[in-house]
């Protein structure tokens, strides 16, 4: 019976350490400070976070069925690199979601709940009107923060969960095909649709989501290009 109970506690922690792993590596993604392509070894992220190859994998698989990381045979584990018709997918995906989540928020949401929106927004501005790479991060971060919390308040656990996915998908996205810094998310666009939020014009804020999730879409070079050989390359 004491083995038994043992074993259970045993995977519980393996569980528990492996989704700790792929959580860092997800946030990493969000803010772009893990590249589309970057290699993920299992030692080295074993290594990293100190634990064992046979974590740093089932880390590594959970986010391959995220579509976080692409496994390829005989050569690992790499961060994904998402083509221009699956960026299309994605934000196609966020646009029938995203309304939905919105809608249900806005009818659950506390006067509480809208005051950490707006802490949220402010960080977001503050963030912008600072310089630098880490600044720039953290940015981001701010900014898919704010979808994550409409996703929690409303009180649906599945799509928030998917919704964390949408986000980090995104980011890399944004980090292959982004143009401008309107990438990140129109941080005045977010302000107009706490503001429907808040006068309970939930038509509106859908609206207004819609129109920002097209937005970000609109600022990618989702064209597709044409690839040549190393040679071809310098010839050009």
């Amino acid at each position: 019976m004491n083995s038994t109970a043992d074993a259970l506690q045993t995977n519980d922690s393996a569980e528990t350490g492996a989704q700790q792993i792929r959580d860092a590596i997800r946030e990493a993604i969000v803010e772009r400070r893990l590249s589309p392509g970057t290699k993920l070894s299992e030692s080295d992220v074993g290594n990293l976070f100190k634990v064992s190859r046979t974590l740093a994998r089932a880390a590594l698989q959970a986010l391959s069925y995220e579509g976080l990381v692409r496994v390829e045979k005989n050569r690992g584990a790499f961060v994904a690199y998402p083509s221009p018709d699956e960026a299309r997918q994605i934000f196609a995906a966020r646009r029938l979601v995203e309304p939905g989540i919105l809608s249900e928020a806005a009818k659950r949401i506390t006067p509480s709940q809208v005051q950490h929106l707006k802490q949220l927004l402010l960080e977001e501005g503050r963030l912008m009107s600072e310089r630098g790479q880490s600044a720039r991060r953290a940015e981001i971060k701010a900014s898919g923060d704010f979808h994550l919390m409409l996703a929690s308040i409303s009180g649906n656990l599945i799509m928030q969960r998917f919704m964390e996915e949408l986000v980090a998908r995104s980011s890399l996205v944004i980090a292959l095909y982004g143009q401008s810094s309107a990438s990140s998310c129109g941080h005045a666009e977010h302000g107009d649709i706490i503001a429907a939020i808040e006068r309970r014009d939930i038509e509106t804020a859908c609206h207004l989501m819609l129109h920002h999730i097209s937005h970000i879409e609109g600022d990618l070079d989702l064209r597709e290009r044409k690839s040549f050989g190393l040679k071809e390359a310098f010839e050009r």
